[in-house]
């Protein structure tokens, strides 16, 4: 029992340790060798080096600083196996899509299809599932109405779901290495790993096709390879075996932020613990200044340009994989979307001028088309119906324009010469030599499908009905020329630099220019502002007499004009290389995200996390439920361990201003210093969300949750230290006995089995909890022809 619950007596430290933050040992003094490498100091009694980080010279130091006995390999093989059972049982059930799965499964089906999409997290667990789809023959089938029915028996969604649960399986002997590595005991690391293995919520999460179970795996696996760095820099810096835990925290790092943005606060949390090395060693007079620069660069190098790198290959994959057209497009750029397969342009005349036939484009919201079709307002102007000249139509409609985010025949307009006096004929393009289109020049914008004027006058539009905002509709029939309000004036804003003529007259994707209508002064404008139903819930047109210039701004994106010969200089979109692409699908990622700002039925605040006040209710069928809730046991455990960690480092504090010498203990110095860092960790992936006015769900405190059990376990460790190994085995038995009797209470909510009406309404400790009682059986004997279906 020694091998595995250590010694029965409090275990003295090193003396200048800092399992996580510590500098690497000093280069030894000329002359002999001093018996430690880690000096004494005035605040730390010298105690002897523990038995796993032994510095002396000759003796092997284990990798990262994790020694584990034959016996501790076989039980954490029993442990893993534990967990494979728990998390693999029925993952097959339900055979429908559960909550958020519907998103995941899509996004697969477009790598599968190289059909381009647009997601708030980056791609790197996405990318992960559809490799396990694929490997599995799916064909990327994947129906718009499954999360209503059973899945299809060509979606391999046990096998999608597999890869998450595998994660979940990785978790715990990675959370069973990184105690030890922190040099709790062998049944400390026991704990925290059953902990994880019992805990309902990551459990839930990990049966099922989401990104929360990959994102955790790697907030884990960095902890782990930061903890082993940390380990060997103490032991000795820039071996081979030093530069492999460095790296390995650096391509970490980058998996973990390439899942979720979340992944931000483990960059936080190695950033703050590297600076911290790097202030120390600056404080230590025997390091060289050549020798701490030569630290800088190597964390610099390892933990900053691998992570940014494995970050953007991911994006490079991701882009290399979609190259087709999808229904992401209308996110991105017009430059962007001509990079796709089947939106790509043909050169088209560089030249504009009065009679050119254009397609006209929004310059600030995503490019979308200028729209017209036969299609009136509701609202607004309702202008008397007007006989039509053709005998197909007995009346004329204003109809509805609006940005467009696909290319028709609806996007076609012909530019014409306008002019004060209808008497004059003025310039006749069908006649006459080509005229280039310049600042200054009054036109008419005519539909040619239905070949109406773009118009606009003193009347409010229908959404924004507001004093400054007026009408723009499509009017006019067939002989019929238009009166002022179908004027415009082309004010050029901007050319391109490489293009001197296109800041003198309009040329075809160089020129972004504003029209000002003649007789009120407004300006034609568009914004994120989406039409009714009876819009196609389009984008609104109208015209701005105070338009914001970014949303006033147009291009022209096609121009053809029968007086242009063939050989008349052609354009097209230049080519944005992949910084290009890469930052602007931040720009909309981060943008799309901030977007959520909507409630949701079970969306929950961080301050009701911890106490774990509600949960989400995933799936309702053939009563039955699954319902994303915590172990309570597990969950107010962790909670309590953080609230104990702040009240003994705030007595802790008070002693030292009274004059105790708390800290000449040099346990007590481990124990704070490993409770540090994982508050440290939980605090920087718990307390950012209450910044954060988007939608939040309980799933977002799973990764500063595993922080917590972790901290749970170092408490337990500190707490049992001076105890013999029999008593903290029964201590912990009995904590693990009653988190496995809360998961097996509560486990129907996980695996979506059978429960009683009875039970799930004992089961609410707090009236917050909304598990739906409603929908299960009130007896057991109602249950048993369901469940010998599900058998």
């Amino acid at each position: 029992m020694a091998s595995l619950h250590g010694p029965s007596q409090f275990r003295p430290r090193q003396a200048y340790t800092d399992p996580l933050l510590s500098p690497p040992p000093p280069p030894p003094p000329p002359g002999p060798a001093p018996s430690s490498p880690f000096p004494a100091t005035p605040s730390y009694k010298a105690r002897p080096v523990g038995p796993r980080y032994s510095q002396s010279r000759g003796k092997p130091h284990p990798p990262g600083g994790i020694k584990l006995h034959k016996g501790e390999w076989k039980l954490l093989l029993l442990v893993c196996a534990v967990a494979v059972v728990v998390r693999f049982w029925r993952l097959g059930w339900p055979d429908s899509v559960i909550f958020d799965e519907v998103h995941f499964g899509k996004f697969a089906s477009k790598y599968v299809k190289s059909q381009y999409y647009v997601d708030v997290h980056p791609p790197l667990a996405k990318l992960l599932i559809t490799f396990a789809a694929f490997v599995s023959g799916y064909d990327g089938n994947f129906d718009s109405k499954i999360s209503e029915s059973a899945l299809y028996e060509h979606v391999p969604y046990v096998a999608m779901r597999s890869l998450p649960a595998t994660l979940g399986v990785l978790l715990v002997p990675i959370t069973y290495l990184t105690l030890r590595a922190l040099d709790c005991r062998a049944d400390t690391a026991l704990l925290g790993s059953l902990f994880i293995t019992f805990e309902n919520g990551l459990l839930t999460q990990s049966r099922l096709i989401l990104l929360d179970s990959p994102l955790l795996f790697f907030t884990a696996l960095t902890i782990f390879f930061w903890v082993g760095f940390a380990n060997e820099n103490r032991a000795a810096p820039f071996t081979h075996s030093w530069w492999v835990w460095l790296t390995c925290v650096g391509l970490s790092l980058g998996a973990v932020v390439s899942c979720k943005w979340v992944g931000l606060f483990t960059i936080a949390t190695i950033g703050l613990c590297t600076i911290r090395q790097l202030w120390v060693l600056l404080g230590d007079t025997r390091v060289s200044i050549a020798l701490w620069i030569r630290h800088f660069l190597a964390r610099a190098l390892c933990l900053i340009a691998v992570p940014a790198t494995f970050y953007m290959a991911m994006f490079e994959l991701h882009f290399l994989i979609l190259s087709n057209s999808g229904d992401g497009d209308g996110f991105m750029s017009a430059e962007f979307q001509h990079t796709l397969n089947g939106k790509k342009m043909a050169d088209t005349y560089a030249d504009v001028g009065v009679g050119s036939k254009i397609v006209m484009r929004h310059w600030n919201t995503n490019g979308g088309f200028l729209h017209s079709h036969d299609h009136s307002y509701p609202g607004g102007s309702k202008r008397a119906s007007l006989p039509f000249s053709s005998p197909h139509a007995n009346r004329t409609r204003r109809t509805t324009n609006h940005p467009y985010p696909h290319l028709d025949v609806n996007n076609g307009w012909r530019i014409l010469n306008a002019t004060w006096d209808n008497h004059s004929p003025g310039y006749d393009w069908e006649t006459e030599p080509f005229r280039a289109l310049a600042d200054g020049d009054m036109i008419k914008l005519q539909h040619i499908a239905i070949s109406k004027m773009l118009h606009s006058h003193d009347i409010r539009p229908p959404v924004s009905e507001v004093d400054f905002q007026n009408e723009v509709s499509g009017y006019g029939f067939t002989g019929f020329s238009g009166d002022a309000n179908d004027y415009w004036v082309v004010e050029i804003a901007e050319g391109d630099r490489r293009d001197r003529a296109s800041s003198k007259r309009v040329r075809t994707l160089r020129t972004l220019f504003k029209l000002k209508h003649a007789l009120t002064g407004c300006y034609l404008f568009s914004h994120k502002v989406k039409l009714p139903d009876w819009g196609y819930e389009q984008q609104e047109v109208t015209c701005n007499k105070n338009a914001v210039r970014a949303n006033s701004l147009w291009f022209i994106e096609l121009s053809e004009h029968n007086k242009l010969p063939a050989t008349s200089p052609k354009v097209n979109y230049r080519k944005p290389g992949f910084l290009s692409k890469f930052l602007e699908l931040q720009q909309v990622m981060w943008t799309t995200n901030a977007g959520f700002t909507e409630r949701h039925a079970f969306d929950c605040r961080p301050n009701t996390w911890p106490i774990l006040r509600r949960g989400i209710n995933f799936w309702v069928k053939d009563h039955r439920q699954i319902y994303l809730l915590g172990n309570p046991v597990v969950w107010y455990l962790s909670t309590l361990a953080v609230a104990l960690y702040f009240f003994a480092r705030g007595m802790l504090i008070l002693r030292a201003k009274r004059g105790y010498k708390d800290f000449n203990n040099s346990g007590l110095v481990f124990y704070d210093n490993l409770c540090s860092f994982l508050v440290l960790g939980w605090a920087l992936h718990y307390a950012p969300f209450f910044l954060m006015a988007r939608q939040l769900f309980l799933h977002h405190y799973f990764p500063a949750l595993w922080f917590a059990v972790l901290l749970s376990a170092a408490v337990y460790d500190m707490a049992t230290s001076k105890l013999k190994p029999r008593y903290r085995v029964q201590v912990a038995l009995v904590l693990v006995g009653l988190a496995v009797w809360t998961y097996s209470h509560f486990n129907p909510l996980v695996y979506g089995s059978v429960w009683t009406r009875g039970k799930c309404e004992s089961s609410k400790w707090l009236k917050t909890l909304d598990f739906a009682c409603g929908d299960f059986y009130p007896n057991v004997s109602l249950c048993q022809p369901s469940a010998r279906r599900l058998s």
